[in-house]
């Protein structure tokens, strides 16, 4: 068996090396540009009681709050009902039960919120997906939200697939083309 083992990494060893040259690898589509923006930020922190609805409670509050560009950074507790639109699904698939919630994630504003639920139920199985009204809280939900103060975000269709996605500007600019002036304090 020893024998075999040295023989195979001697042959290997003394192959021929092959190596594609650079003129028969494919040339890979151009990437398009990525633009990124810097921005301030400040965090609001908010606990969900028993019976309110997840989603439907950080839908108002970005209205009430007038949120032009905000994350998820944190999010614990336990929901009773979750309510998610799974990977290439067209409709809602509603779970019963007790559930904790592993990761919610996303952007959140008033031209519109994109996102994601984790959770996990008493057997530690995990599932995840679009957020959708329909996520009632158990116990709790503790919810840490960073507020981007330079930057707004806004929703455009994206000729891909035709969903409307992300879109982020400079605030100064965004409230320009909306004729609003920045909020004081603001250039």
């Amino acid at each position: 068996m020893r024998f075999l083992l040295l023989a195979s990494a001697a042959l290997l060893l003394n192959a021929p090396v092959f190596a594609q040259t650079p003129a028969a690898m494919p040339t890979p589509p151009a990437a398009p540009e990525v633009t990124a923006h810097a921005s301030r930020m400040h965090t609001l922190t908010l606990r969900l009681r028993p019976g309110q609805d997840l989603r439907q409670q950080l839908t108002a509050l970005t209205q009430q709050q007038h949120l032009r560009a905000a994350a998820v950074l944190t999010c614990v507790g336990s929901l009773t009902q979750v309510t998610l639109r799974l990977a290439n699904q067209e409709g809602p698939t509603v779970y019963r039960g007790h559930f904790e919630i592993v990761s919610l994630v996303g952007t959140l504003a008033e031209s519109g919120s994109h996102l994601h639920l984790s959770v996990a139920d008493s057997t530690g199985r995990t599932i995840g997906g679009h957020l959708l009204d329909g996520n009632v809280v158990y116990t709790t939900a503790e919810l840490v939200l960073g507020v981007l103060e330079d930057v707004e975000f806004g929703r455009e269709a994206d000729p891909t697939f035709g969903y409307r996605e992300l879109a982020v500007k400079p605030a100064a600019a965004a409230s320009a083309k909306a004729g609003r002036k920045p909020p004081k304090g603001k250039k």
